[in-house]
This record gives C-alpha cells, structure tokens and sequence, in this order.
C-alpha cells in the first residue's frame, strides 16, 4: 500500500482556490508556483505554464501599449490593480515616466470628470454626509487592521476642474498609489477616503451616472462635526493613521488644516507638499542663475491655498537665512483675479493679508510685473496661457534669465507650455511646469523642462512620517524636504535646465527626503521610536517591493 502524499502547507491568513484569484493583494496569477497551486487548491484554475512577474510585466505593457487614448490607459491600470497589485506596483514603479501621467496629474483630472462613466470596481472608503452618526461602524467595515496613510478629500477642488464631488476619489486613489511606488510605502497601509457633502456642478447632479448623494454641498458648522466624525472614528481605528487632506476648497482647506495640525500626525499636500515643491525649485534656479535666494523677488499669479503655502514656506526659508519675517514677506507679491494684492483692497480674504503690500493697485498682470520688477514668476492660477509673450518678454527685460514656473494642473490649465516660455524667451527662461512636457530645442540647444509635481514630495515626507511614527507634522519638515530635494538635484540637470532631479530617481529622492523628515521629527522629540543608528537605513529597509512573496510554508 502507497503512503499518503503529503501536501505542503500554506501560509496562515491566505486565501485559496478562486477566492485567492480575486484577492488582488495576494494574487500572482500565472506566476503561483506548481507547489503553490497544488497547496492553496489552485489546480486546475490557471494555465499549465508558470510566468516570473517580470513576463507577466512584459505582457501587461504589450496589450496596454497598443491602447489609443490616456483614458483606456488609465482604465488598463486600474484594472490590472483591481486583480493584482504587486505587479500593478511593478510596473508603475517600474516605468514611472511613462505612468505618472496616466495614475495621476494629467489624466487622473479627466478620469474624476468621467468617474461615473468609467466606473468599475469600489476603492477606499465612501463616507457620505448621509452616513453622519454611523461613521464609526462605516470605518469599522474597513478590512485592513494596520492603516498608516489615509488620504481623503470632499472633492471640491479638483486640481484645476473645480468641483467634482464624489467623483474626486480618484485623487486619493492616485496620490496613494504614487505613495506606493514613489517611496514604497506598503499598500495595506493605505486607505483613500471620499468624505461625500455634496457637489456644486451641476452637470455632476444632473449627470444619471454620478455616483454621489445628489444635493449641494453642506457648509458651516454641519460639516465642520462631520469632518472632526471622520477623523475622530479613523483616528481610534488607527491611532498610527497619517491622514492627508487633500483638494478641498481654499477657505476649507486653511481651516481644517489650523484645526487639527496640532492634534494628529496631518498635513494638506496642495498647501504644504507644493510650498516644498516648488521652494526646491527655487533653490535650483538660484543656482542657475547664481544669485542668492535673499535677493529674489517672487511674484505669483495665484493667491490661493497653493500660492499661499508656497509663499509661507519661502518666508520661513528666507528667515532661516537671516531675514525677519516682514522682511521677507516684502519680498513675495500676489496677483488674483482681480489684480496686484495691495492693502488699499477691501476684498481681500484673510489668507492674502499677509501678502498685501503698500503699492498703486495693479489690475493686470503685465502692469504688475512693471511695478514688481520680480526675478520669479509663479503660476498657481489655473489660467491657461497667462504668461503670454508680452509677459515672457517683460520678464526678459528684467532678468537675464527669468525664472518663470507654470505650475497649474491639468496641461490645460497651465499658465504657458515650456515651447512657449523657451520660444518667448529665446531660450533665456528657467522653466519648470505642474504637468509634463517634452523637451523643447530653441537656437540648437535642447532644454528640458523640469515637472514642479509634488510626487517628488509627498511620498517622502510620508515616508518619513510612518517610518519616525511622527505625532505632528512641523514646517521644518517640509523646509528640510525642500532641501534634500535640491541637493539631489545635479549640475547635469542644472545644464539641461532642469531644476528637478529625472523621475527615474524617485526612491532615491523619496528614501532621502524620508530621512530628513525623519530626522526633524527625532530632533523636536515628535518620534514614537527610538532613533536608529543610522536613519536613512532605517528608513530604507522599511519600504515595500513589489516582488511576489511564497505563500507555501
């Protein structure tokens, strides 16, 4: 009599059979090993032939090649993540150039637009005004045990689409997806979340397919207790939860973030993670242009939160170079829709005030260039084609190299195109933009613009933040962000006119921004561990690959 064949043993907590095959974190598709499918009860269920992750990558890339449109790329990847997120991870991380685009800033603006058309499969968690009251059952549904990251929004100012409500999911989808791949934080740590009050557009409410509670938005003190609802239950879940707010409205946005900076580990990207953006980018272009950061002059197009954030942390720059902050506030001008911001104004909303200098009032943009004489200008606008050639050229005759960056979002919104800021300038301009351009050859020298997207950031200061078990979130750490970005910043790039390090070194840069803010959170006492011999090991050896693990004991 023949002994018994002994079967290997699978790893305790993973799924088998066809409920595996539809568990998109543990799934390998026709990469499970025989031994794999003989022991988890996958026999029969798959092809005979077993693939490594870099031949299904390979397949993968052949069929989403050959798709016509941004918005069918788009949809392949989401799919592909829906039925396997290692090797959806894989090759994002893997080819980030060519992904970005497509998970995040530009296409992600027309898949939040479409997102009740294009819709396929539910991430992250929906938390309707309607749910106020239960929110702490609702979080409770949440499968993960283990959340580090909550990324949310209301949707209400979607990179420069304004108000899309619930379709502004996809923000949190992508900004979280790039968290992973950008800094290798473990995607069971992540969770993106719609806090749903509501919508303004009226082509989302009168659209049969939009996926929200169809009524306008609630304000005031009703959303204020269902916000602090959500972030109190998320916040007892997982107390280790980094929460990032993300594309609210302006005034909201301030507000929330005065209100809980000083009580959880949060921080708003569109504020903060651009101010450390675009201060890097300074940093590059002073050293282009060889002159001092205490010597510039900034002027932005834009008086929002974005503008805003990137003014405040200038300010803290400039002070920490031995300017007072009056000083360096004297420094920085603003123009909004209706012109230079000066004190003279009496509409001015309070986050401009600091920013409103004594001066003759300026209605347009040309006249307050003239008047302002800066050596940066800064578009946060979203005004497509704002900086127009007269504005270029202005700028020309003030500087012999002007730093001009167009850094709204999406590519339609943006102030000019890097042929149009290279062509103006006759190649003088030092040019850095929100969404991604192709290099631009003016008298037989080739620039390449550099791409002002805050994914050179928020990965790493998140990073940072879990890996430290940081309990706030201080200005500092973007200063130091800001810093370690433009210190990875070559004079290679420098030569190319790049103000930005190429994307291909994104964990690099992400891994070293992660110490930095490390290293500030164990400086203030803001750590929940204890410091490590060598932070930036530390830092590294807690980011997530994506390579298959064996689930046979």
């Amino acid at each position: 009599m023949s002994e018994k064949k002994v079967l290997p043993e699978p790893r305790p907590g993973i799924p088998t059979g066809i409920a595996l095959l539809r568990d998109p974190i543990h799934n390998k598709g026709t990469a499970f090993t025989k031994v794999e499918r003989l022991a988890l009860g996958l026999e029969g269920l798959l092809p005979p032939a077993v693939f490594t992750i870099e031949m299904q990558e390979s397949r993968f890339l052949e069929n989403y090649r050959r798709k016509q449109t941004d918005l069918e790329r788009y949809l392949a990847l989401c799919a592909l993540q829906d039925r396997n997120e290692t090797l959806f991870f894989k090759v994002v991380t893997d080819h980030l150039e060519e992904m970005q685009p497509i998970v995040y800033t530009p296409t992600v603006g027309l898949a939040c637009q479409q997102f009740g058309h294009v819709f396929r499969r539910a991430r992250g968690m929906y938390v309707s005004y309607e749910d106020r009251g239960n929110v702490r059952n609702l979080v409770r549904n949440w499968p993960g045990d283990d959340v580090r990251v909550i990324v949310m929004t209301d949707g209400e100012r979607i990179l420069g689409l304004g108000d899309q409500g619930a379709g502004g999911m996809g923000i949190p989808i992508g900004k979280l997806g790039l968290y992973v791949a950008c800094a290798g934080l473990n995607p069971a740590w992540c969770l993106p979340v719609m806090l749903d009050v509501g919508t303004e557009n009226p082509e989302r409410l009168e659209d049969p397919l939009y996926m929200g509670i169809r009524q306008r938005r609630i304000r005031g003190r009703d959303y204020e207790d269902f916000v602090e609802e959500f972030v109190t239950a998320a916040r007892d879940q997982w107390p280790r939860a980094l929460v990032q707010f993300e594309d609210f409205g302006n005034t909201t946005a301030f507000r929330l973030l005065r209100h809980w900076r000083e009580r959880i580990p949060t921080f708003n990207d569109d504020i903060q993670g651009t101010a450390a953006v675009v201060l890097a980018g300074i940093h590059s272009a002073v050293r282009m242009t060889g002159q001092k950061l205490l010597d510039q002059r900034i002027l932005f197009l834009g008086a929002g939160e974005a503008a805003v954030g990137v003014a405040d942390l200038c300010v803290s720059a400039l002070v920490e170079l031995g300017a007072n902050a009056d000083e360096a506030r004297r420094q920085i001008w603003m123009v909004d829709s209706k012109g230079l911001v000066v004190k003279s104004r009496h509409d001015l909303a309070e986050h401009k005030l600091p920013y409103a200098h004594d001066a003759k009032p300026a209605a347009e943009l040309l006249t307050a260039i003239q008047h302002v004489k800066p050596t940066i200008l800064i578009g946060l606008s979203t005004a497509p084609r704002a900086f127009n050639r007269e504005v270029i050229e202005e700028m020309c005759k003030l500087n012999e190299r002007p730093v001009v960056f167009a850094l709204s979002n999406p590519t339609s919104k943006s102030e000019c195109t890097a042929e149009e800021a290279y062509g103006f300038s006759h190649g003088r301009a030092i040019f850095a933009s929100g969404s991604p351009f192709p290099p631009v050859t003016v008298g037989g020298k080739t620039h390449v613009p550099g791409q002002g997207n805050n994914s050179y950031i928020f990965p790493g200061v998140g990073m940072g933040l879990v890996a430290s078990g940081a309990t706030r979130v201080p200005d500092a750490m973007f200063l130091a962000a800001a810093k370690a970005l433009a210190e990875l910043t070559t004079p290679e790039d420098l030569a190319m006119g790049r103000v930005y390090p190429a994307l291909t070194r994104i964990r690099e840069v992400s891994a070293h921004i992660a110490a930095e803010v490390a290293e500030v959170a164990f400086k203030m006492k803001l750590a929940n561990v204890a410091r490590p011999a060598s932070v930036s090991e530390f830092v590294t050896s807690q980011m997530w690959q994506p390579r298959y693990e064996t689930y046979v004991a």
